[in-house]
């Protein structure tokens, strides 16, 4: 597809600096730029590359003012990073979808699918299911008795909802992903073997909820384990049974969530951030990279982090003085033998 400058500024409400006429037929970082690509500015970081690329059209934000000339057309717009992004999104969507039921499909006679859906090779959907309008399942996905997928849903190869799960409008599912295992619930015996308790609650995603590859997200042992509405799960991310992750909180790769624990809604968690269990996190938490958390947040829009997590700037202090201890060490070492010189004299 082929773009002038003067078609993406208006779908942009952007303010063309340059040629209005110069077309693009591809994107490209703006380190990597070609003629006929579009990039952006976002980063101050990256500025340097804006006087050398080759892109043809770069977009920037309105504020921004160049340190000297540049060669490419400037659409300035009030959010270079989100205008981007909203190109990307009509780019995708400008993709041809894929549409049928392939022939090695296996769809039981009680399952209901709605219109314009796909569903590739080897898929399986079971007795009771409801596939809404447009969804997509790509080969080997598999769909357990009594679930529900909303209109709009896309899930990726590999992917299995065990049976009774619900899915909301527009719901993303990558590769290898598991909705719906067994909660780890099993009861000590007097004689030291462990019980398995039956997990019989399902698991409930809201509506445009997208899941990264290889996650697994519990079934609840009674109940549900429920992802509100606009949560954003990275790649390798455990979520145990009876969780409640609230609305856009959003989850960096390798994090674990223990059972029966409570997240508020605009939360975000770095890389391999783990959570103990039944604890509640207020509203707006930010938790750094491997946090680890024992116990309840509950001041809202509260940043920590370490393990056990703290306040950002009490954990920067700390580190100051951690990174001195063999130092400090040395010199309790040098008083106490002072202090023993004293003494015997």
């Amino acid at each position: 597809m082929e773009f002038t400058a003067t078609s993406i500024a208006g779908f942009l409400k952007g303010e063309i600096e340059g040629n209005p006429d110069i077309k693009v037929n591809t994107i490209a970082k703006i380190e990597e730029g070609q003629s006929g690509a579009l990039s952006f500015l976002a980063n101050p970081k990256y500025e340097h590359y804006l006087y050398e690329t080759k892109s043809s059209v770069v977009l920037v934000n309105k504020s921004f003012i160049p340190a000297s000339s540049v060669s490419a057309t400037l659409i300035r717009v009030e959010n270079a990073y989100e205008a981007f992004a909203s190109l990307l999104r009509l780019v995708d969507q400008a993709r041809p979808r894929k549409k049928g039921i392939h022939s090695t499909a296996i769809i039981e006679n009680t399952a209901k699918i709605g219109s314009e859906v796909y569903i590739g090779p080897y898929v399986y959907v079971g007795e009771n299911c409801v596939i809404g309008d447009g969804c997509s399942l790509y080969p080997h996905v598999y769909i357990g008795d009594n679930s529900n997928l909303g209109i709009n849903c896309i899930l990726n190869p590999g992917v299995t909802v065990y049976h009774d799960c619900i899915l909301g409008e527009g719901c993303i599912v990558h590769a290898g992903s598991v909705i719906g295992s067994d909660g780890f619930g099993f009861a000590p015996q007097s004689d030291n073997e462990y019980m398995k308790i039956p997990q019989l609650g399902n698991v409930v995603l809201e509506d445009h909820v997208e899941i990264g590859a290889n996650v697994t997200i519990d079934r609840a042992t009674m109940g549900s384990t429920i992802i509100r509405k606009g949560v954003k799960l990275d790649n390798l991310i455990q979520i145990a049974h009876n969780v409640e992750v609230g609305e856009n909180t959003v989850m960096a790769a390798q994090t674990g969530i223990s059972g029966s624990t409570k997240i508020g809604k605009n939360c975000m968690f770095g890389g391999q951030v783990g959570l103990a269990g039944h604890i509640k996190i207020a509203n707006g938490t930010k938790i750094g990279a491997q946090g680890g958390i024992l116990g309840d947040v509950k001041e809202e829009n509260t940043a920590i982090i370490g393990s056990p997590a703290i306040e950002v700037k009490q954990f920067l202090r700390s580190s100051v003085i951690f990174r001195k201890l063999p130092e400090m060490k040395s010199k309790i070492d040098s008083l106490e033998k002072e202090v023993e010189s004293l003494k015997k004299k």
